[in-house]
């Protein structure tokens, strides 16, 4: 992820004309503004065009600018522009999704750009992701939940994904614009209604670059719409990213349809989790939004940050939302949800890892080793777990893993595939994080039967509605007599 999430400055490349670009001294070094050798210093820190001296020392517009060539200053102006007039929500997401291509059109750091997906790639996902939803019908009782497949390039992973971002930052960004409002006293708040609009405005612009850039980085590096254990992409559509399956499995030393073909069976089976267990994914989702609803924003630093930044030094304030300001509840809310939501990410990466693993191991010589090396790239995190401690505090990180496909493995040995995945049908069956430390004890304990009290509610759900309706024409007909 980039090193500058929350710079406000588009990052050109440094002009070959070095300070040509820059404002020069107006004559006889007379100063701009209004301000005299000993005025009094601005106190929002804004110059104005030609003030300042040699590059503008004052002025933040030559500061931020300066170094451009002519042709990036109308798209730095532009974004400047953008960014100080939004009146949307919490997040500038026009501003993200620009920022989010403009990052893959750059390519990644190994120098690999985007292309789009010609009909042999598009047609070998396709056959790909059928013949993995062939080999997981022995794996599993669920049945596919890929009603298409899809090739995707990074720029259309990202054009598809942004919905699901917005869902999952927005309850965040809005806490932290409010923060925002409320670093001034509340004696100064009714006076300062527009300077608190604009830091709003600048809020949302700071989370727009923020999610953009990171999402733009993901992109590079994805190669499916459930990588982080969530559903990204639109529901029953398996996608994969060719370009990112290639540099992938580069350097692994297999085969690329056998590559291809293990991240099929991933991208199925999570497919196939998501399609038919309807609680799961409001059950993720509203783990995130209930960790979101405890973090608190540290409005000391956020005061010092607002008090004494320099429009020519936007790091300053990017330096500091990195330092941490966003901290989570010490309350037993807080913690539940925390672990609700690491215990489930894990319960969702352990089965696919253990379920695929039973789909693969007879069929590809590279199962075991693809297996270890997925596992690797899920426990040590990457750009999209930087992207959500940055925001709030959290990674997106199954932890336990390895015990969640251990204890997957034990039941399906000891109550079979169908004992196994009937636990998804209510989230009250599940393991818990404690189950995780004794997973002996949890297969071998009696499982309470949701199915049949399900059906005993449905049952007398109806049987009211229908004793309603009885009453109601009761009514109708006393009426009429």
């Amino acid at each position: 992820m980039s090193d500058t999430p929350f710079g406000f400055g588009l990052p050109p490349e440094e002009p070959e004309d070095g300070d040509e670009g820059k404002k020069k001294e107006s004559p006889g070094g007379a100063q701009g503004g209004g301000q005299g050798a000993g005025g009094p210093a601005n106190p929002f820190g804004f110059g104005f065009p030609g003030a300042g001296g040699p590059g503008g020392g004052d002025n933040p517009f030559a500061a931020m600018f300066g170094s451009m060539n002519p042709n990036d200053l109308g798209a730095a102006f532009q974004q400047l522009g953008q960014m100080l007039s939004y009146e949307g929500g919490p997040v500038n997401w026009d501003m993200a999704k620009d920022i989010a291509r403009q990052t893959v059109s750059q390519g990644t750091s190994d120098g690999v750009k985007d292309a789009s997906i010609g009909p042999a790639e598009r047609s070998a996902v396709e056959e790909a992701v059928r013949l993995a939803d062939l080999w997981l019908d022995d794996a599993t009782s669920l049945p596919s939940g890929s009603g298409t497949a899809v090739a995707w390039s990074r720029a259309e992973w990202v054009e598809a994904t942004l919905p699901v971002w917005k869902e999952l930052v927005d309850p965040v960004a809005e806490r932290v614009g409010l923060a925002m409002g409320d670093v001034l006293p509340e004696e100064m708040q009714a006076m300062a209604g527009p300077l608190i609009g604009m830091m709003r405005s600048m809020g949302g612009a700071m989370f727009g670059q923020q999610i953009g850039q990171a999402v733009g980085v993901l992109a590079g590096e994805v190669v499916g719409s459930t990588d982080i254990g969530l559903p990204l992409g639109p529901s029953g559509k398996a996608a994969l990213l060719p370009v990112n399956i290639e540099a992938f499995g580069k350097d692994l030393g297999v085969d690329k349809d056998e590559v291809r073909l293990y991240l099929a069976l991933r991208e199925a089976a999570h497919q196939r989790l998501f399609a038919h267990v309807p609680w799961l994914r409001s059950h993720l989702f509203g783990a995130v939004e209930g960790y979101a609803r405890g973090i608190k924003v540290d409005t000391s630093k956020l005061e010092d940050v607002v008090g004494q930044l320099d429009p020519q030094n936007p790091e300053q304030l990017q330096e500091a939302l990195q330092q941490g300001m966003f901290q989570p509840e010490d309350t037993p809310a807080q913690k539940a949800a925390l672990a609700r939501l690491e215990t489930a990410l894990a319960l969702v990466e352990g089965w696919v890892d253990a379920v695929v693993h039973a789909a693969a191991k007879p069929r590809l010589s590279s199962a075991d080793a693809l297996r270890e090396t997925l596992r690797r790239r899920r426990a040590t995190g990457g750009p999209a777990e930087q992207t959500f401690a940055t925001l709030i505090g959290l990674e997106l990180r199954p932890r336990r893993l390895r015990d969640a496909s251990r204890l997957w493995a034990s039941l399906t040995d000891a109550r079979g595939v169908d004992g196994r995945d009937g636990l998804w049908e209510h989230p009250d069956m599940l393991p818990t994080a404690s189950d995780l430390d004794d997973p002996d004890g949890f297969v071998h304990r009696e499982q309470l039967d949701f199915s049949e009290l399900d059906k005993m509610l449905g049952e007398a759900a109806k049987g009211g509605e229908t004793k309603s309706d009885d009453e109601g024409d009761q009514g109708t007909e006393d009426g009429g007599k």
